[in-house]
């Protein structure tokens, strides 16, 4: 469509609405010609609908507008001129105030986008992880930052222990009222924090108790830690495959190998 990014909105044969992007610096830049042309409809509708959206301040001119230098064709001469373009913040509004099939079918796939994110607290682009760019693509591959983003959540202490309680709750003598149980839990925090930072809860907190720094000094992630868990996750995994019966000694004991080993390494 232009040089400065492609974007397209279209139904498969399933009925499925699919947007496909291609950015330019992160972002898409297209005339009003163009939106025009990608909705289904005429450019003074465009143009009207981009007036509201700067009159009623949804956007920015100065944020969303730029001007890029055309060749376009005036009878026989090549004639270069300044042409206003509006980045994706702006074909992202105008579509969905746009009355027309194609721009429907944008809403359509953006309230499924919008619904998955609200429910699950996450979206996906499935089919664009699968297939990421070639090497020199105009187009960035964020694969990096979502494996990050990724290992960031799961670092975290709340999420850690939650996975450690369904990975016990597995256990063939689980039982969530027994004081064995109880006990278990406070024996792997401990173990967790002492494998991380060479000191037990009790002593981190003491340590890290200070009432003139930010949330009184404590924090909640550990590379280590990161490491357990996940080793931990994995020895579930298989043991489940596998439908071996296991108990809460053999999680304990388990662990225990993790942390040894974990140990051994720094060494």
């Amino acid at each position: 469509m232009t040089t400065h990014g492609e974007i397209l909105v279209y139904q498969t044969d399933d009925g499925t609405v699919r947007l496909d992007v291609r950015l330019q610096d992160e972002t898409v830049w297209l005339t009003q010609a163009l939106m025009a042309e990608l909705f289904g409809t005429t450019q003074q509708n465009i143009s009207s609908h981009l007036g509201n959206i700067y009159d009623e301040k949804e956007l920015l001119p100065e944020a969303t507008h730029k001007k890029f230098l055309l060749v376009r064709q005036e009878g026989t001469r090549g004639v270069q001129r300044d042409v206003d373009h509006y980045n994706l913040d702006a074909i992202i509004s105008v579509g969905y105030r746009v009355k027309s099939k194609v721009a429907t079918r944008f809403r359509i796939w953006a309230t499924e986008r919008l619904k998955e994110y609200i429910v699950k607290g996450f979206t996906m682009d499935d089919e664009r992880l699968r297939n990421p760019p070639g090497p020199g693509a105009p187009i960035p591959d964020y694969f990096d930052e979502l494996l990050e983003r990724i290992r960031d959540i799961r670092a975290s202490e709340r999420r850690m222990y939650l996975r450690v309680r369904e990975i016990f709750a597995m256990a063939a003598d689980y039982d969530p009222g027994d004081k064995e149980t109880l006990r278990f839990f406070r024996v792997i925090q401990n173990k967790l924090h002492f494998a991380a930072t060479g000191k037990t809860a009790a002593e981190l907190i003491q340590s890290r108790a200070k009432a003139e720094l930010p949330n009184a000094g404590s924090v909640s992630k550990h590379a280590a830690d990161e490491h357990a868990a996940g080793e931990y996750e994995e020895f579930s995994l298989r043991r489940r495959e596998y439908k071996e019966i296991q108990g809460a000694k053999d999680y304990l004991r388990h662990i225990e190998d993790i942390l040894r080993s974990e140990k051994t390494e720094d060494e």
